[in-house]
């Protein structure tokens, strides 16, 4: 295996099992092909050599003949003596009868090692048919399709083993899936009570007949206030664990350009109130399928990112645009030039960037960790990218409605 993954480097070739198990099987046919002709041709040349040097030991053959003996005896030993000439002659003349046997066996040699290494590859191939299988179902099967299962039919070899053991990992992993999703809803109705109860009793608190003192309103309005972050929060945590684990509603049509449109016109006001510039971006005809209350959430979230993490008086754009299969939500604002890396973590749960920024103080850090996974969870992906002149461009790519998911796109979805 060493030196067959040494012959494969010079070329820049793959090294694949397949090419791997090729060159082994036409290594040592080529090998055990040399050992038997080096054994051929010696066996050839001993025996040249023992007959020319009988012959060589009476080279006069019939010089001492008596001349009693008859014609018989003497066309005999003529016989034997041309037998030992030629033989010599062949054994020590340029073109003799072994060189041309040695040159068709070497000729005969490298026609059986290129059919040999034909046959290597399409045995490997055949061999190694059920792993590509295997590993092509690995590929498919995500958090969102975990029961899909292997089911490999075949004899019970380590290619079976490796496809059962597979198989229970996943029934593992389905479980361990279904158990959070069974948490998230338990602690959605466990939680919201408590926070329900905590909102009442404040209302009550406030609403009797006699004024409260101006530090008990102002402390009424901070608790208030606090609660309805946590409430927040844990929308954003719980719509966050659905989006992950969970299954998708019914697909239903959206058109990108109303659920954008929509998605500004409800921000007009946070718009107007920081000064901000609505600047003209592309438009499309692009349909996705999925979710429309989560697309729509998604989209939220990206407006809501360019209004508030934003500098006042500054710019945002949010258009839309439509390629061959893939839609893209475009939204741009403006703001101080951002550092790459950093932005690159945006899109993990409570991962911010400075707080000089306006609204910087609201916000619960999940928005683009939902709008990563409900990307995710439609066959699309999300791209954050710091624009070179400042502010931050946001790219969201979904599969055109009825059109297959890309392949490298096909494992998470």
């Amino acid at each position: 295996m060493r030196l067959a993954g040494l012959a494969i480097r010079p070329f820049g070739l793959r090294r694949t099992v397949r090419s791997r198990m090729t060159l082994l099987y036409g290594a040592l046919f080529l090998m055990s092909g040399a050992v038997l002709l080096a054994i051929a041709s010696g066996v050839v040349t001993a025996r040249s050599t023992t007959r020319a040097a009988a012959v060589n030991q009476n080279p006069a053959g019939t010089q001492g003949l008596s001349s009693g003996q008859s014609r018989l005896a003497q066309a005999d030993n003529r016989i034997r003596q041309l037998e030992g000439q030629l033989a010599a002659a062949q054994h020590s003349g340029p073109p003799s009868v072994t060189h041309e046997l040695l040159v068709g066996s070497l000729i005969a040699l490298a026609v059986m090692a290129a059919i040999s290494a034909l046959l290597g590859w399409l045995m490997a191939g055949h061999a190694l048919r059920p792993l590509r299988t295997i590993t092509a179902t690995a590929r498919r099967i995500s958090e969102y399709n975990l029961h899909e299962r292997m089911a490999f039919d075949g004899p019970r070899d380590e290619l079976k083993d490796l496809a059962d053991t597979f198989d229970g990992l996943l029934e593992r992993l389905e479980a361990a899936f279904a158990a959070q999703r069974l948490f998230v809803a338990n602690a959605s109705h466990e939680l919201r009570t408590p926070l329900a109860t905590m909102r009442a009793a404040l209302d009550v608190a406030m609403a009797k007949p006699d004024p409260p003192p101006a530090q008990t309103v102002a402390l009424a309005g901070r608790l208030r206030g606090e609660l309805n972050r946590v409430d927040e929060l844990l929308e954003g945590l719980l719509v966050l664990a659905r989006t992950q684990h969970g299954t998708l509603e019914a697909r239903e049509i959206l058109v990108l350009d109303d659920a954008v449109a929509a998605a500004v016109g409800a921000r007009a006001e946070a718009i107007a109130g920081a000064c901000l510039t609505l600047r003209q971006a592309g438009t499309s005809d692009a349909t996705v399928a999925g979710s429309q209350a989560l697309l729509r959430r998604m989209i939220d979230n990206v407006v809501d990112n360019a209004i508030v993490h934003n500098q006042r008086g500054g710019w945002l754009t949010a258009g839309t645009r439509a390629g061959p299969a893939m839609a893209r939500i475009v939204v741009e604002n403006g703001g101080p030039v951002l550092d790459q890396v950093q932005v690159d973590q945006l899109a993990q749960p409570f991962k911010r960037l400075g707080a000089d920024r306006i609204g910087s103080e609201h916000g619960s850090g999940l928005g683009l960790s939902i709008v990563a996974a409900v990307a995710t969870a439609h066959g699309g992906r999300l791209d954050l990218r710091a624009r070179s002149d400042g502010g931050l461009r946001v790219t969201i790519e979904l599969p055109l409605a009825g059109r297959p998911i890309p392949a490298d796109l096909a494992g998470v979805a």
